[in-house]
């Protein structure tokens, strides 16, 4: 008996776990290390000026959401489609390694750094997501099948290699990006996506059957037992509610409109290619046919819904209203990738000299060393089980792990080892000119702009020429009095970076090849101060994993405890707390002038709220969906649930995108304060229909 209950992948176990779970873990953490690593630079790289210490693509806010907008949406809905090919054709594993390989190249186009294979990149790793992301949580429920009760325990540990593979490729690749090269950054994404598919194949062997191509005898074997035993009646003996022809139509219809505006988007606004090239009242053609796929699919859901009896319809029901509060929660949150990163570059303060630099670097050190060493203690253990079986495997894992041993203490040591010094250099102070006009500021006065000399700049006789200075932190010894050649890195020029020998060269091959002033400045070195560190736009994004695997177990605890709130409940909380971070951001930002920049403080508490919001909410969804949700209507709730989630992620990116406008418009605060009102109301309003939504869950908890 102990034999059938009991598989033989059971026998090599690591933490009362098989060892399969955790070649699974580092699969699974390869693969968020490279999605992450490759999100969190997108919007910064697309927007830096293209001329610079870093230079991008110089794309407006706008440009750069629609394209990351669309993305993100694609990612949600791409696995619905990838399961099915999954369940009928592949098997699990093989659309793992499928859907790998994709994104390996996906990440390696996107490392060329043109217009074309940047495209193409996105293009695979869409592609690549919907092959992998649904197979790999399938391959587990397989593991598993046979052992219910320890499912959850493996689920969290796989989450935990989400969370640490985010967390690092946020890092590691960001650090790479910002202070080396974007190339390096995209590079290293695509590399540990190759080493991470090759450890999981050369893993086979753990595995045995599961996952394997579906058998064409066990096809048919279930076909017929589903067409001799096909009950008529559901479990509650109501009967079924095929998907008519009607439905179906519509299914497509609804389908192709979605993807046709997913596309228009980017398309229209960055290739000036419009497949909807009308307007009404005013309103874009994609708009209106936005709306008009939307009007149809909830004419879709309402029909279906309909024909179902009270109880399993008032049960859709609420799945439906916890779905479209979740497009809400999602709209604000996903700001993580597109707003607030152009609001950590461009206006969190993010230089840190002397005590305060030194205890950054222990506090990073300590963040970056604990988990890393844990989970080199998981590998070890993992190895010690499994290298009769798989010995291909652990040494490609052996591999991956001294190359982020390597990249890490590189980094620790490029941190601690930075110098501050301070250099003179020389602005020339331009009128503000517009239509020929020399431009006047509310009090009359005339404006100038101050741009810092390039060496090659021809100033006129009328401009005035003035000496400032700057700080500059790289890890190199300067002497005093030394001449160097320094550029700006950011738009408003209130930063600058030391050019080496390389990064000199790299500037005035780039301005000869946009044909452009190189923007080179010469400087001399007036002081030599403590160590510096110039914390990386990307580190911010971290926080979220760090939060999460910090509070994770709390909230776990609160759940399993009597004071478990309802499902409303904890939607209202989510939205809520969330929604205080992006308060914090608003009064942070408050009566913030142009070149002045925020405590990064309010960015680490907003980050801090952001993921307690997701603790509340995330996990909630899917989990009601299964509960609440016939079985034979499962898939298709599934895909709206994500359709919810996708809207949610273009709806961030399209808001996000305005923060450039807002600002100028009105301010930084009132951006901020769009999702601190929208998130408060949607919050307040479903905790309103609690007790409304318990009665259509009839019972289930």
């Amino acid at each position: 008996m102990d034999s059938i209950k009991k598989p033989n992948f059971f026998d090599s176990n690591v933490l009362g776990h098989p060892a399969g779970l955790f070649v699974l873990f580092f699969t699974e953490m390869w693969e968020r290390f490279s999605f992450y690593g490759m999100r969190v630079l997108l919007i910064n790289f697309l927007t830096m000026a293209l001329v610079g210490y870093n230079p991008g693509w110089e794309w407006t806010a706008e440009n750069a959401g629609a394209l990351f907008g669309t993305y993100a949406m694609l990612l949600y809905l791409t696995p619905i489609v990838g399961g099915v090919i999954a369940d009928k054709f592949t098997g699990y594993r093989w659309a793992v390694v499928i859907g790998a390989i994709i994104m390996t190249l996906g990440h390696a186009a996107m490392a060329i750094e043109t217009e074309f294979w940047l495209y193409v990149g996105l293009a695979l790793l869409v592609i690549g997501t919907g092959f992998f992301k649904p197979n790999m949580t399938s391959i587990i429920s397989e593991m598993y099948k046979d052992l219910p009760e320890k499912k959850d325990g493996a689920f969290t540990i796989f989450y935990m290699g989400v969370n640490a593979g985010a967390f690092f490729g946020m890092l590691l690749c960001g650090y790479l990006a910002e202070k080396v090269g974007w190339s390096w950054g995209f590079g290293l994404a695509g590399v540990f996506m190759l080493l991470g598919t090759l450890q999981f194949w050369l893993a086979k062997p753990l595995f045995g059957k599961i996952g394997d191509v579906p058998s064409k005898v066990k096809k048919d074997e279930t076909v017929e037992t589903k067409s001799k035993a096909a009950p008529q009646v559901d479990e509650n003996g109501d009967k079924l509610n095929p998907f008519t022809l009607v439905d179906k139509i519509l299914i497509i219809i609804t389908s192709v409109i979605g993807l046709g505006y997913a596309i228009n988007d980017p398309l229209s606004k960055i290739g000036n290619i419009d497949l909807f090239p009308f307007e009404i009242g005013g309103i874009s053609g994609q708009y209106i046919m936005a709306l008009f796929g939307l009007v149809l699919f909830l004419f879709l859901v309402i029909t279906r819904i309909a024909r179902y009896t009270r109880i399993v319809r008032d049960r859709m029901i609420a799945v439906i209203i916890f779905a479209f509060f979740t497009v809400f929660f999602w709209m604000s949150f996903e700001q993580g990738a597109t707003s607030l990163v152009l609001f950590a570059r461009d206006s969190v303060n993010r230089s840190l000299t002397g005590n305060a630099a030194l205890i950054y670097n222990i506090i990073n050190a300590l963040l970056t060393l604990i988990p890393l060493g844990i989970i080199t203690w998981v590998l070890i253990l993992l190895a010690k089980r499994t290298w009769n079986k798989i010995p291909g495997s652990n040494i490609v894992l052996a591999i991956c792990f001294a190359g982020v041993w390597a990249i890490v203490g590189w980094m620790l040591n490029r941190d601690f080892s930075t110098t501050s010094y301070d250099v003179s250099y020389k602005v020339v102070e331009m009128p503000v000119m517009k239509d020929g006009i020399h431009q006047k500021d509310d009090e009359g006065k005339l404006m100038y702009s101050e741009v810092p000399m390039s060496h090659d700049m021809e100033v006129k006789p009328e401009y005035k020429v003035i000496e400032k200075t700057a700080s500059i932190a790289e890890p190199v010894e300067l002497t005093l009095h030394q001449d160097v050649k320094i550029i700006t890195k950011d738009k408003d020029n209130s930063s600058f970076g030391y050019l080496d020998a390389e990064r000199l060269q790299a500037a005035y091959d780039r301005a000869a090849e946009l044909g452009v002033d190189h923007a080179v400045v010469n400087a001399k070195v007036t002081q030599i101060k403590d160590n510096e560190v110039e914390i990386t736009v990307s580190w911010f994004s971290i926080l979220n994993s760090f939060f999460i695997i910090a509070f994770a177990s709390m909230f776990s605890k609160w759940w399993d405890s009597k004071y478990n709130p309802s499902a409303a409940t904890k939607y209202a909380l989510g939205l809520i707390i969330m929604a205080i971070g992006f308060g914090l951001l608003a009064f942070g930002s408050h009566g913030l002038q142009e070149g002045m920049k925020v405590s990064m403080i309010w960015l680490i508490l907003a980050y801090l709220f952001h993921t307690l919001g997701e603790l509340c909410l995330s996990p909630v969804g899917l989990s009601y969906v299964s509960k609440l949700v016939p079985a034979r209507m499962i898939a298709f709730m599934f895909g709206m649930w994500y359709l919810a989630i996708a809207i949610g992620n273009k709806l961030a990116a399209v808001l996000g995108s305005q923060i450039e406008k807002i600002t100028e418009a009105y301010s930084l605060s009132t951006f901020f304060l769009i999702f601190t009102i929208v998130p408060v109301v949607a919050g307040l309003i479903i905790l309103l229909l609690n007790p409304i939504i318990k009665k259509l869950m009839h019972g289930v908890k």
